[in-house]
């Protein structure tokens, strides 16, 4: 109400600024689902060398500063994460110069990568659907994207493992990268190929919850995104405090 006994109307976004911030959405979740897939397949192929490194470190980076830009999140944070990808990416090449293939600029990328982009994409999927009030495919793209990112999780993990203990297969074969993310993803799947198991109680323990999270991710959050694709929640359950609805 104004001064003049006038009523205010509130004026929200235009359909073709919805229509615009949607699509500005949808190709940033795509461009970051492209470069985990990118992630995967580079790490999956390549042979361990310390030009390969320089490149997965880069290409970790730069997924990294996808994801935070999916979250929208302020620039007083990406700047200081920016800045230690890039200094990474850096290191990495020096590294590659020096003919190092450690790969440890590349190990703590994946460690910045496996930690801080899920919380950026959970972030990224709860503004999306505030700011549509319905499930859109940028949701789909969200959900796969922490599907991928929990294998890449595992895969890091068990390849810590084995770096520490020495091994981590019973095969006694190495633990290279390429290793821990055909095992991780065929547990994840629960393909369970046979050929690679684990050595250590951890080891079982970690491929079984990897199993367990996999299969219950896809049944619980995955049908449920996919199921309600395009439909509406409704804004009075939301409003009495139910968490709202889809129809």
């Amino acid at each position: 109400m104004t001064a003049h006994g006038h009523e205010t109307v509130a004026v929200g976004p235009s359909g073709e600024q919805l229509r615009s911030a949607s699509a500005e959405r949808r190709k940033r979740f795509g461009l970051l689902l492209l470069a985990i897939v990118a992630v995967f397949v580079l790490e999956g192929v390549s042979t361990p060398g310390p030009w390969e490194q320089a490149v997965a470190a880069a290409l970790l980076a730069t997924t990294l500063l996808l994801a935070l830009w999916v979250a929208e999140v302020r620039p007083r944070v990406i700047r200081p994460v920016g800045f230690i990808a890039l200094l990474l990416v850096v290191l990495s090449l020096v590294e590659a110069v020096a003919g190092n293939a450690d790969g440890s600029a590349a190990r703590v990328a994946n460690l910045l990568l496996v930690t801080l982009t899920p919380p950026s994409v959970v972030l990224g999927i709860v503004r999306t659907l505030r700011a549509r009030n319905q499930v859109t495919i940028e949701a789909v793209f969200g959900v796969l994207c922490l599907y991928l990112l929990l294998g890449l999780f595992f895969a890091f993990l068990y390849g810590a493992i084995g770096r520490i203990d020495g091994t981590f297969f019973a095969q006694s074969a190495q633990a290279t990268t390429a290793r821990c993310l055909y095992f991780s993803f065929a547990t994840l799947t629960t393909v369970g190929y046979g050929d690679f198991t684990a050595a250590s109680n951890l080891g079982h323990t970690l491929s079984v919850s990897e199993a367990l999270f996999g299969q219950i991710y896809l049944v619980t959050i995955v049908s449920v995104i996919v199921a309600n694709l395009g439909r509406t929640r409704r804004r009075d359950a939301a409003a009495a405090g139910l968490g709202g609805s889809w129809r």
